[in-house]
């Protein structure tokens, strides 16, 4: 059973090389074609994922058992679509997809004070092209992601050197803690530092918050940090809308400093609301809530 999040997704660089050949040779519709070959794999195979995601419908959205089932198949596709998406804008398709906003001014400020600024997501939508939103609208000097896991980071990589123009670095927890000073050296030159604030790696520090009925466990780090850090605080998601609609969601944090369960708490709230415009896209695919049967 999918206790706990192993500090890895699915998906590997060889996987995402052969992914690009085929985007490349047959367009955005064949990727999508293909989708549904690979998608009727995880959802007859994916058994621990599958369990998962099945108790988020029923238990924390209170899906009947056939809406469940149906509601796994669509999550495992869309999750599909946003990697295939992630793929296309990093290689330099942007124009095929349209992007609106939603609290965007809330960003607008932030870049004012040239102070830098800190947006914590999650793994809900399409975060992981927030950036291609960001640097389509400003200038900035550096968009960092900070990420947990080795092979994302090589994907990453792997993704911007397809892309000329990308301004993304990204920044790999160590356990001797020099991340810290990459993320304070990004702020320092006014740049954007992106975070997930919803998954911990077995053995590290967490808090608990109620998240859509039920008590979660969150990571520490994230929320303990920017409730210390002396700049500004957006959550920030990328939603995928009908067709090739991306909507991107900014809104401010306003936890007082050094509160990271009350920044915590604004955070689960903001994820709840998002998720009630797209059940769907909720990806986390592990015993989230640690309560199930």
């Amino acid at each position: 059973m999918a206790n706990e999040w192993e500090g890895k997704s699915k998906g590997t660089l060889l996987g995402y090389k052969i992914y690009i050949f085929i985007l490349k040779t047959f367009g955005v519709n064949g990727a999508y074609f293909l989708l549904h070959f690979i998608v009727l794999y995880y959802f007859l195979f994916s058994w621990n994922g599958s369990k998962a995601i099945y108790q988020y419908f029923r238990k924390r959205l209170g899906y009947s058992w056939p809406k469940s089932i149906i509601s796994i198949y669509k999550n495992y596709y869309k999750l599909g679509q946003t990697l295939s998406d992630r793929v296309t804008v990093s290689t330099g398709f942007r124009d095929v997809f349209k992007y609106t906003h939603d609290g965007i001014e809330k960003i607008d400020d932030l870049l004012k004070r040239k102070q830098g600024g800190i947006l914590i997501s999650g793994h809900v939508g399409n975060f992981e092209i927030s950036h291609y939103f960001l640097e389509n609208r400003y200038s900035i000097n550096k968009i960092s992601m900070v990420t947990t896991e080795a092979e994302q980071k090589n994907i990453q990589e792997y993704l911007a050197q397809m892309s000329m123009d990308t301004a993304l670095e990204l920044i790999l927890v160590k356990d001797d803690m020099s991340h810290i000073f990459e993320i304070h050296a990004a702020l320092d030159k006014g740049g954007l530092v992106v975070i997930t604030g919803d998954r911990f790696l077995p053995g590290t520090k967490y808090l608990t918050e109620n998240f859509m009925g039920a008590p979660a466990k969150f990571p520490l780090g994230p929320f303990r940090l920017a409730s210390r850090l002396q700049v500004p605080v957006l959550f920030v998601y990328v939603m995928k809308g009908k067709n090739r609609n991306y909507q991107l969601y900014a809104r401010q944090a306003e936890a007082k400093s050094r509160d990271a369960q009350a920044l915590l708490k604004e955070y689960t709230e903001s994820m709840e609301w998002v998720l009630e415009k797209y059940p769907i896209q909720w990806f986390n695919y592990f015993d989230f809530w640690e309560d199930y049967s």
